[in-house]
């Protein structure tokens, strides 16, 4: 199985072991909601701390671009897995709605800094024709630890929440202590040339000018964030619909570890498979199953018909596995790939905003069915789309690979 990922650098497999460690800490977020509900926060306080949640998640991808070009992928990685840590006491030990939302706010954007560090930390390790292996990799790593922690938050929920908050806590900062002691600084020396799309030097700046002047980046991102939007779904609404049939936390604890199986057992063969076929279209039909599998959430009402919806977009989640980022990296200068992976992560930090806002809005206001309909027909036109930008981006990475 691990000789899909065969001749990838060390310091990969290290980032991949330190993912896994966290990722089986990866217990709060997903079982929020019934922290909050188990709090008495209910109905519209609900949405102020999911929002909050989301809010972070815009703010901690912007700053965490902008810190892994000036100061260090390394260094970066550290304050938000440090800070993450402690903004989980925080939540724990809030008094209210308000504060509640505040440590949301300081969890999510901490923990949000991390991703484009990391992910200019494999762009800078890995050669472009091994990247997207090195993302599917770093993704099957969140998942082989999702996995287990799927299963372990639902016993652990049972017995006291104070569990959940304690286990990723701890899981966080065993993931500092391995970027501490085993990841090497990659990012390229401050004021080194970068490669425009011309194939000449440029200087990219320091902040997100040269992202906003990438047209081609700036048409991808948003058909991008669509996507991961109807991929956010299964973090929000999912529990809620799960909730609301009556079943308890430890039913979506159990879909949620079959879509990690799935995705363990599955993506590495779907890997080697699929990176023979041109990676834009395959990155289309991955995301079509997946608006699929959401849509089937909507007519769900057993354990089984939970499953069955999770399995179709769990499928998806194989087939475009390190993909996106991939095509991002390629896209991007040395010099600015912190910020393009920031501009990336921060359209995720957008989607999942949205889907902890608007989403959850269509669904207690307009009714669970227009959410489903409308993350069907979002899924599918934007992959559509997608598939109209294939030749730009097929001779802008090779003017990026040649040079």
């Amino acid at each position: 199985m691990l000789t899909t990922f065969r001749g990838l650098p060390a310091v990969v497999w290290t980032l991949f072991a330190g993912t896994v460690v966290n990722r089986l800490g990866y217990l709060v977020s997903p079982f929020l909601v019934f922290f909050l509900a188990a709090r008495g926060v209910t109905g519209a306080q609900t949405t102020y701390v999911l929002g909050a949640l989301g809010a972070g998640n815009l703010i901690g991808p912007a700053v965490g671009g902008l810190l892994a070009d000036r100061v260090g992928r390394r260094r970066t990685m550290l304050i938000g897995l440090v800070g993450a840590a402690g903004a989980q006491g925080a939540l724990f030990a809030a008094p209210g709605v308000a504060t509640m939302a505040a440590a949301a706010l300081l969890l999510s954007a901490a923990g949000a800094t991390v991703s484009p560090a990391a992910y200019a930390l494999l762009a800078d390790s890995v050669d472009a024709a091994r990247r997207q292996r090195a993302y599917a990799l770093f993704g099957w790593g969140v998942n082989l630890g999702t996995a287990a922690a799927g299963v372990l938050g639902g016993l652990l929920a049972a017995r006291g929440y104070w569990l959940l908050f304690a286990v990723d806590a701890a899981t966080m900062l065993a993931f500092a202590a391995v970027v501490a002691l085993r990841i090497p600084e990659t990012r390229p020396a401050p004021g080194a040339p970068a490669t425009g799309t011309a194939g000449t030097a440029r200087p990219t700046g320091t902040g997100y000018g040269v992202v906003l002047r990438d047209r081609l980046l700036v048409a991808l991102l948003p058909l991008f964030g669509v996507q991961l939007f109807v991929y956010s779904l299964t973090e929000v609404a999912l529990p809620l619909a799960i909730h609301d049939s009556g079943l308890s936390p430890a039913v979506y604890g159990a879909v949620a570890a079959v879509n990690a199986v799935l995705v363990v057992l599955l993506q590495p063969l779907a890997t080697t498979l699929l990176a023979r076929l041109p990676q834009l279209p395959v990155q289309a039909a991955g995301s079509v199953l997946i608006a699929v599998g959401v849509a089937l959430t909507g007519v769900a009402d057993s354990i089984l018909g939970y499953a069955l919806s999770v399995v179709v977009w769990s499928l998806g989640e194989v087939v475009v596995a390190g993909i996106a980022a991939a095509l991002i990296s390629n896209l991007a200068p040395a010099d600015a790939r912190g910020r393009y992976q920031g501009a990336f992560q921060w359209t995720w930090g957008l989607a999942r905003f949205t889907a902890l806002t608007a989403g959850v809005g269509l669904y207690t206001t307009l009714g669970p069915a227009v959410l489903w309909w409308s993350a069907l027909l979002a899924g599918t036109s934007t992959a559509a789309v997608t598939l109209t930008l294939r030749h730009r981006i097929a001779r802008r990475t090779a003017l990026q690979l040649a040079a």
